[in-house]
């Protein structure tokens, strides 16, 4: 389908980068060619989770835990939900652009986030030797590794076995300057004895309240739970070939019951995959039998039979990620129909 992908990432980021537009149509290849593909389902879970697998963790090559890459990709749901269509590059483009990742398509490195995450420590803290390992320690890992331009040359440095590119660079002598100064105030208010007023700073990603860890996945029966947009969400594994939940499940589910209780109307869906392998019709025999197992396991915990909902998924067979992944039930909390 022909369109002219930057009019609609334009209705979000006005200034959007025409050369990261293009590079993110040359990325998502064929699937634009049809609409279906080239829209994101925020209300599918197998495609936010194609999203989350195969654009945030393999092209963006983001390691937070699937809670937060979940949260985010929500987000951006949630910004365009009044979009009838969701095109692909616009929800590819504004989440590159939320982790900060358009220079992996050829756009500049946002430098204000950058002196904000170095300032921001140092002064709440006041600590000029917290900010010295602070700021050292976020040049290094904020410098974009040395890459050839298009003549050959190198525009980045290395220095002590560290890679440091032009913002790198630039972000080191922000934060040297932070730095001095704060020293230098820090030497003036040793002999005040009354207390200045507290300075408040914004809270930065570094600041914030930590994000629960999340399980790997179980290469048998397990459950894991996670939230997604504020709601809860779990996921059910099981053993080859098999239905027995596992033990943990109560224990494990136990905010869904509680969010079922506690918002009148909300609903459940259960939707049961599989892994490639095996005989096509078994296996989704299979899948449908899981999801009835993990509703039964429901209704035993107390979750009304009536709020839930067996959900068929577009594809049962899950063959974008791990055979262990792939043998699961998602439950999803949903809003009430």
């Amino acid at each position: 389908m022909a369109e002219d992908w930057a009019i609609d990432v334009k209705k979000y980021v006005p200034d959007a980068d025409e050369k990261v537009i293009a590079a993110i149509v040359r990325h998502c290849g064929t699937a634009l060619q049809k609409r279906d593909s080239a829209l994101v389902s925020f209300t599918a879970v197998k495609e936010t989770d194609r999203v989350r697998e195969s654009f945030l963790k393999k092209k963006l090559a983001l390691t937070d835990p699937d809670s937060v890459l979940d949260a985010a990709i929500a987000r951006v749901g949630d910004r365009m939900k009044q979009d009838r269509t969701r095109n692909r590059v616009t929800v590819y483009y504004l989440l590159a652009e939320a982790f900060e990742k358009l220079g992996l398509f050829g756009g500049a490195t946002a430098l204000a986030p950058v002196a904000a995450t170095i300032a921001a420590p140092v002064v709440a803290a006041f600590d000029p030797a917290a900010a010295v390992a602070a700021s050292a320690s976020l040049a290094v890992s904020t410098a974009p590794a040395a890459q050839p331009d298009t003549r050959g040359k190198s525009r980045g440095f290395s220095f002590g076995g560290f890679a440091f590119g032009s913002f790198g660079l630039l972000a080191v002598l922000i934060a040297a300057a932070v730095i001095g100064t704060l020293i230098g105030i820090r030497a003036n208010r040793t002999h005040v004895q009354t207390p200045s007023p507290a300075i408040e700073v914004p809270a930065t990603p570094s600041e914030a309240a930590p994000v629960p860890a999340v399980s790997a996945t179980p290469t048998g029966a397990g459950v894991i739970a996670s939230e997604v947009a504020g709601k809860p969400q779990v996921s059910i594994y099981f053993d080859p070939a098999k239905t027995e939940i596992s033990p943990d499940f109560a224990t494990v589910t136990a905010p869904v019951k509680a969010w079922i209780d506690n918002h009148p109307g909300a609903r459940v869906a259960v939707s049961g995959f599989n892994d490639p392998s095996g005989n096509a019709a078994l296996n989704a025999e299979l899948s449908k039998n899981r999801a009835k197992s993990v509703a039964a396991a429901l209704a035993g915990l107390g979750v009304p039979t009536s709020s839930v909902d067996l959900v068929k998924p577009a594809e049962t067979t899950d063959a974008d990620t791990t055979q262990a992944n792939a043998r699961r039930v998602d439950i999803v909390v949903t809003d009430a129909k």
